[in-house]
């Protein structure tokens, strides 16, 4: 039961008061397909209101889009015969009238909010079966229209694209081709005295021109990104063989952040040659190009920008930083409490959700006969925050529950946080922002270093110290489990009362990812204290999701899981993957102190799409450092069974002498 507040005016002038009344709205939490799909088209008033959009949004991770139009398009009649013709009324009288109404509104918002998903070349034999039903069943209307709109608009991009040459898409600088020693300070010094070529740098424009080029980048690049690429069950498998193209849209933002972040880099560490004061210009340059970068409701690149200077390549240049003007390093401060959850700062997410309030009571804040206020553009969003939670949602509840029973409330819960990517696109439509093309040429030109040429550079720099004082203090975000599991207690109430596996979700204050003890970390600052450390290095200060890059000009890598220390004593975040020929490829799940070893089997080859009847012919190991394993006894509590001190990788083994080539019953 629901209320809903009626707002009843008189007139302009009379005092409002609210109205509220009764309401039945039925919840579908899981169901099978053919349920689902029959709550599509119903066409009930008492139908939970984010259904339809929650259900078009997130199909496609248990259905084809194929597969749900079979189940969706009714029958349509055989054609007449020759010189008879079919009158309106005689099709109005089909006894799936009704039902024939929701198919075609479904339709419409389909072909409305997804238009991509109907995108097949070169046929697009999907949209062509659409419209031919729309063209039967609603002759004329919006929906057929809009159909007919699309496929055009279709043939006629690949039309284009056969007869042009296919545009560049910026998808990050190239790269630059490597010497002998490309980061020695020899060769940096060449291209700083002029014997090598020089390119444009980026520092070379003005504060403003920067950040608003960066953000004209950032906010078309989020304008084109696919919400459903966002989901987490689509977002982790883009390391899968096969699936170099997945998840496009949210890879080109992806290149962008890592960019930005190896401009950054670039431009502080590549100039050895340059004295403190002279590099502590570039770094107070940056944070100035950051700070208008939050002016302009820009976080994308605001957090690539300030995870490179909280990387520790660029935070341990102690005299670098000693050198840095007051007010810049107390803006620097400010504006990295932005992503901190400590001390009661805002995080990310809480100050998307604030300027989207400042915009809505910037509407309700004109008064009668004053020309309303243009609310500011944006915000860009950093995508990480979206990311990051639809990655721990997929981790943390089942694709299916008990019964084969579709879990929709996941879906419910995914749809969410689309939604809210969906409105944040429709708000970057607002900037108005003039490209100019010698930015991009700077981009391109400019040097991008690997982590590990970094950090040498950083070493030439400034050799390694005992301690580094005047570096900036960052203070240490709270774990990513830590936030899931607030949001999931906060929304407890809605889940399925007979939701079965509905585990607590892992807490702890710690930052996910310890350091790495890759060379770059040994230097890191002495006298820093634990409790609040300086940056730990790019691969601990870009969380856009366990399953996303590190700064800096890095390859998509491979998932990021908290240490067991890392995590609360009753759940932990593990990865699993198969030992096959398929390459290495992880999923994680949420282990909880009352899994047994078949239940997780059977959860891990569920997430790798393999069939569960077999999950009685695969073994359970843990991979311990060293190249050594821990085999988990069958029935095995493997909370308890696990090593603790060991990363919470494991691999599923086929046990020896069975074969999935036939599904026969031994003799």
């Amino acid at each position: 039961m629901a209320a809903s507040p009626l707002l009843q005016a008189p007139s302009p002038i009379a005092n409002t008061f609210l109205h509220y009344r009764t309401s039945k709205v039925r919840v579908l939490r899981a169901a099978r397909l053919e349920r689902l799909v029959g709550e599509l088209v119903s066409g009930d008033h008492e139908q939970d209101p984010s259904f339809v959009p929650a259900f078009l949004a997130t199909y496609r991770t248990f259905v084809p889009t194929a597969h749900l139009l079979g189940f969706l398009l009714p029958p349509m009649p055989p054609p007449p015969p020759p010189g008879v013709e079919i009158k309106k009324t005689a099709v109005q009288d089909l006894s799936f009238n009704k039902n024939l109404r929701a198919v075609v509104s479904v339709l419409g918002s389909w072909l409305q909010d997804h238009p991509q998903d109907f995108r097949d070349p070169p046929a697009h034999s999907d949209l062509g079966s659409v419209r031919t039903f729309l063209g039967w069943a609603a002759p004329g209307s919006a929906e057929a229209r809009k159909a007919e709109k699309l496929l055009e608009d279709f043939l006629e991009e690949a039309k284009r694209e056969q007869e042009e040459e296919p545009p560049q898409v910026w998808t990050g600088p190239p790269r630059v081709a490597q010497t002998s020693d490309p980061d020695s300070a020899e060769a940096c010094a060449e291209e700083e005295e002029g014997l090598m070529p020089q390119a444009p740098q980026l520092l070379d424009f003005s504060v403003d021109v920067v950040a608003e080029q960066l953000t004209l980048m950032d906010l078309e690049l989020f304008s084109k990104v696919r919400p459903y690429e966002c989901l987490g069950s689509v977002w982790s498998q883009r390391d899968r063989p096969g699936a170099a193209g997945a998840s496009p849209t949210v890879r080109a933002t992806v290149a962008q952040f890592n960019t930005v972040t190896g401009c950054v880099l670039g431009s502080v560490l590549g100039a050895p040659g340059l004295t403190a004061p002279q590099r502590a210009q570039r770094l107070e340059k940056w944070i100035r190009i950051a700070q208008r970068c939050r002016e302009l409701r820009n976080f994308s690149s605001l957090r690539a920008i300030l995870s490179a200077l909280q990387s520790n390549p660029i935070y341990r240049l102690k005299r670098s930083w000693g050198a840095v003007s007051r007010e810049p390093l107390s803006t620097f401060r400010k504006l990295s409490q932005i992503f901190s959850d400590e001390n009661n700062h805002l995080s990310s997410r809480e100050i998307l959700f604030q300027e989207e309030a400042t915009e809505g009571s910037q509407k309700e804040d004109n008064t009668p006969g004053s020309l309303p206020s243009k609310p500011p553009p944006g915000p860009v969003p950093y995508l990480g925050t979206f990311l990051t939670d639809l990655v721990m949602l997929d981790t943390a509840l089942p694709d299916m529950l008990e019964g084969d029973l579709i879990n929709f409330e996941k879906r419910r819960k995914e749809w969410e946080i689309l939604a809210r990517i969906q409105q944040l696109q429709r708000r970057c439509q607002s900037y108005t922002l003039s490209p100019h093309p010698p930015i991009l040429a700077a981009l391109h030109a400019q040097r991008q270093l690997s982590e590990e040429q970094s950090y040498r550079l950083s070493r030439v720099i400034e050799p390694p110290a005992a301690s580094c004082p005047s570096s900036p203090r960052i203070q240490r975000r709270i774990s990513l489990t830590k936030r899931l599991s607030a949001k999931l207690s906060r929304e407890k109430s809605s889940f399925p009362s007979w939701s079965p596996g509905n585990p607590s979700s892992p807490t702890s204050s710690v930052s996910p990812g310890s350091p790495p003890s890759s060379p770059r970390s040994r230097d890191a600052p002495a006298g820093s204290p634990p409790a609040s450390p300086g940056p730990q290095g790019p691969s601990t200060k870009l969380p856009l999701s366990p399953d996303l890059p590190r700064p800096g000009p890095l390859p998509l890598g491979s998932p990021r899981i908290p240490l067991p220390a890392q995590q609360s004593s009753e759940a932990r975040v593990i990865r699993i993957s198969i030992d096959n020929d398929h390459g290495n490829l992880y999923r994680s799940i949420l282990l909880t102190s009352q899994d047994k070893a078949p239940s997780v089997v059977q959860r891990a080859l569920q997430k790798h799409n393999v069939p569960q009847p077999w999950a009685r012919d695969y073994q359970l190991f843990q991979v311990l450092p060293g190249d050594r394993e821990l085999l988990i006894p069958d029935n095995a509590n493997v909370f308890y069974a696990m090593s603790p001190a060991a990363p919470g990788d494991f691999m599923l083994r086929r046990k020896e002498g069975t074969r999935h080539t036939l599904s026969v019953s031994p003799t």
